[in-house]
């Protein structure tokens, strides 16, 4: 094993193995971060490579411990978290153990290669064949020419893809030629003649039109949710795989003296080793995973990881409905003592971090607007009815506040649970409306009844109240029931919300309060479990709710009338039950779709950086989904709030959908949103430079085509493919003068008689190449007679594609995919060879 020096990371060759350990600094301490170990697999790497890499990885493991993650990584399908260690992408490089390749060879320009780019947040690149064959119209292709370096980007590529491919470039010209080589961008072939020129004069003239792409395989949200948990043991000989539970699964299945194995539907298997199982079961972990991948059908290539008990990932536990390690973790949110604090809102603005783990952009006093939806459009509620909400009904609530002077926007869309289905459209509808009246300042939290956010809560004071109907204006117009009863909950006006439920004892709860409605009594009923803070609170509610003289009721003492009304005694629960835990732990994705399907690529280690103007991005903080749209996102915003909802439906682990959903536009993110990045610029948007600007600027003026005409002047034509050298030589040596390919001072302009000597030796070439030769000129032709350009040993390619089915009776593609000996027999019989 050597070490690869620190300049090289992210490029890896094709016949080598590697193994990667990275322990992660000074994480947040709201964050759990699992110390990771990966083993790399080339798609070349020989069986004993694999070998070496594999003993050296257990002299790790045994030398480091077992607070790890175990990684099996395959060229071309590794896991995200092993993309995320590599901005701006990865390298895969030919050649390996042997061979004269260097990592990085600083400053080294005697190279000829083509990089095919691929990826959308996470990039790669492969060496490929110096060939035309190699493009297609919907990747990036990088002409290597040492000091000159030519992306070509797909006319199917997206503005994401050009942008990220660009940035890969330009970290392969500081790496390796220390920022001295030019760079060219191809976005349209007809208005980058002078680069397109360079190309064909290394890759030769295009024959035919562009291929399209394979489409790639990525794993849907969808199918990532069917989760299976395995038991693995050996019996004798034999592996035993014992199938234990499918979706939803539950900590508890886990037993400490054993090992698991989890599949998820094949994307990735993980192997769970508990803390009391034996050594060897320990050390045939990967071995097991393999052989279970092999008894499945599964690719070679699936991704495989280690797990440890007490060492587990953040996407490990979170496959799991609840995860006990998590139970002692503040919960913000909840009803208890977490906000019982002094809120100060410059606190909140200095210390972000805070304001995103209590879910408050500030403690409520700002501005607030109020319209219900009715008859599908919005009507204003009267200010003195705010916080009043039905649960028939939907509503949008405009929160303005200041956040360091500048003025900023919430507006909640608030959804009853007994809304009809156009009224909810039309919440949305009419949300999109006030969007557009704010030109798009407006941060959209999508709330449903039951899972109000605290700041939602704090905007009210304490008086939101849910009421089953309303009469009058703000409702539905029906009559409202002669008995209805209410569940206060909250301890300060920061965390209290008030919901009406059946009218009947068993709705009861010994921890809480309830407030008991009649024609004409009011009863404050305290439960065994409230204290001090709950009761204040709900005194506080009762004017909101009746303006009947309240009677307190304590649990235990209640008058007969009391359970009368109710319809009689009934058991109720005698606590409330905690709720579910959650994990502070955010995980950041960048959202696509493909084939209708949802499909997310997770960004690890995510920073700021991360987000970029073309991207929709999904953070996840678990009691809260945001959506991150990008200012040049596209069309795709619009399908945001949808791909939330289908992230918390798919979710392995039977997330609540009522989960609220924000979405949050590029330039306006609330504390709430930025405080779960370690850093956050404020400004960072306005000193970014648009990737149009660095295309423009990328290639300089006319010394910099003097490079690239000298770079390519300097090739030998035994440097270029078999299949292209003739005609590749005879345009070389039209221009063998680096004085006779001068250029003028001005971009894209050359001298007149070199470009009418260039465009002479090009037109001539490409007349031949493109298949437009008489079949005359080429049948029973020797050598010295063939047009100028041509290849003697492939005469028949010069054919126009209709003459060469005439002739051949099939299309070029059909005979290039015969056996060589056939080619040749058909080319003797018919004067081609």
């Amino acid at each position: 094993m050597m070490p690869v020096p620190e300049r090289a990371y992210g490029n890896f060759f094709e016949k080598y193995c590697y193994v990667l350990l990275h322990v992660p600094r000074s994480p947040k301490p709201t964050q759990e971060v699992s110390n990771n170990l990966h083993y790399w697999i080339g798609k070349e790497a020989s069986a004993e490579a694999q070998g070496a890499a594999e003993a050296f990885l257990q002299l790790l493991e045994e030398a480091l411990g077992d607070q790890m993650v175990q990684h099996r990584e395959a060229q071309g399908h590794e896991s995200d978290c092993f993309h995320s260690y590599f901005h701006p992408g990865v390298i895969y490089r030919k050649g390996g153990p042997g061979s004269d390749c260097k990592h990085v060879e600083t400053n080294m320009y005697n190279i000829q290669r083509l990089l095919h780019i691929i990826g959308r947040k996470h990039v790669s690149a492969a060496e490929v064949e110096l060939s035309w064959n190699s493009f297609n119209k919907n990747d990036i292709f990088l002409l290597d020419l040492g000091k000159v370096m030519i992306q070509w980007n797909g006319p199917e590529t997206s503005m994401s893809e050009k942008s990220r491919g660009l940035a890969l470039t330009c970290s392969l010209r500081e790496r390796e030629r220390g920022g001295r080589a030019q760079i060219g961008v191809v976005n349209d072939e007809a208005e980058a003649s002078d680069l397109m020129w360079i190309m064909e004069a290394v890759l030769g003239c295009r024959v035919g039109s562009l291929r399209a792409a394979m489409p790639s395989k990525s794993i849907s949200q969808l199918q990532k949710a069917n989760v299976r948990l395995y038991n693995v043991y050996s019996r004798g000989k034999d592996l035993v795989v014992q199938e234990l539970a499918t979706r939803p699964l539950t900590q508890d299945l886990l037993q400490e003296t054993d090992c698991y194995i989890l599949d998820q539907c094949g994307f990735k298997i993980y192997l769970w080793r508990g803390r009391r199982s034996s050594l060897q079961e320990k050390k045939a972990a990967f071995s097991r995973a393999v052989g279970f991948i092999k008894a499945k059908g599964y690719p070679t290539y699936t991704s495989v990881e280690v797990v440890n008990d007490g060492a587990e990932p953040v996407a490990f536990k979170q496959l799991f409905q609840t995860w006990r390690k998590d139970l002692g973790r503040i919960q913000s949110g909840g009803t208890g003592k977490l906000i019982q604090v002094n809120l100060d809102v410059e606190k909140l603005h200095s210390q972000p971090e805070l304001a995103a783990q209590l879910r408050m952009v500030d403690d409520g006093s700002g501005k607030v607007e109020m319209w219900c939806i009715q008859n599908l459009t919005r009507k204003p509620v009267d200010p003195k009815h705010h916080g009043q909400l039905s649960s028939g009904s939907c509503y949008l609530v405009l929160y303005t506040y200041q956040k360091l002077g500048r003025v900023q926007y919430i507006l909640y869309l608030w959804q009853g649970h007994q809304a009809m289905a156009d009224e909810s459209k039309a919440l949305i509808c009419n949300a999109e409306e006030l969007d557009l009246m704010y030109q798009g300042a407006l941060v959209q939290v999508h709330v449903t009844m039951g899972s109000e956010p605290p700041h939602f809560l704090a905007i009210f004071q304490g008086q939101l109240v849910v009421f089953q109907e309303i009469t009058g204006d703000n409702g539905r117009g029906q009559s409202a029931c002669t008995t209805r009863l209410f569940h206060v909950q909250g301890t300060e006006n920061r965390n209290t919300k008030t919901l009406e439920v059946p009218a009947r004892a068993s709705s009861l709860s010994s921890s809480d309060i309830f407030l008991l409605v009649t024609a004409d009594a009011c009863y404050l009923w305290f439960g065994k479990g409230s204290n001090g803070d709950q009761r204040e609170m709900a005194r506080m509610v009762v004017t909101v709710i009746s303006g009947n003289d309240k009677e307190t009721v304590l649990e235990g003492q209640e008058p007969p009338r009391f359970w009368e009304v109710l319809g009689g005694r009934a058991p109720y629960p005698s606590k409330r039950l905690p709720g579910e835990a959650s994990s502070f732990q955010p995980r950041l994705f960048e959202c696509s779709s493909q084939m209708g399907c949802l499909v997310l690529t997770e960004v690890v280690f995510f920073g700021q950086e991360d987000l970029d103007k073309y991207d929709i991005m999904l953070l996840d903080t678990w009691q809260e989904v945001f959506l991150w749209l990008g200012e040049d996102a596209g069309e795709w915003k619009k399908e945001a709030v949808a791909w939330g909802r289908e992230y918390l439906k798919t979710h392995p682990a039977g997330r609540s959908l009522a989960t609220p959903i924000t979405l949050v536009k590029q330039g306006h993110e609330p504390l709430t949103f930025s405080g779960w990045f370690f850093t956050w610029d404020p400004y960072k948007w306005m000193n970014n430079q648009p990737y149009e600007e660095v295309m423009e600027g990328s290639l300089g003026s006319g010394s910099a085509i003097s490079e690239i005409t000298a770079e390519v002047n300097n090739f030998q034509p035994s440097q270029w493919p078999d299949n292209r050298r003739t005609g590749h030589s005879a345009l070389l040596a039209q221009d063998s003068s680096q004085k006779e390919l001068e250029l003028g001072p001005r971009r894209n302009t050359r001298t007149a008689s070199t470009k009418a000597r260039a465009s002479s030796c090009v037109s001539d070439t490409c007349s031949a190449v493109s298949g437009n030769l008489p079949r005359e000129r080429l049948m029973h032709q020797d050598a010295a007679d063939l047009p100028h350009g041509v290849d003697p040993t492939r005469k028949e390619f010069y054919l126009s594609d209709s003459d060469f089915q005439d002739i051949f009776g099939k299309s070029k593609e059909e005979f290039y995919s015969m056996a060589k000996w056939k080619q040749q027999q058909e080319k003797k019989k018919l004067g081609f060879f």
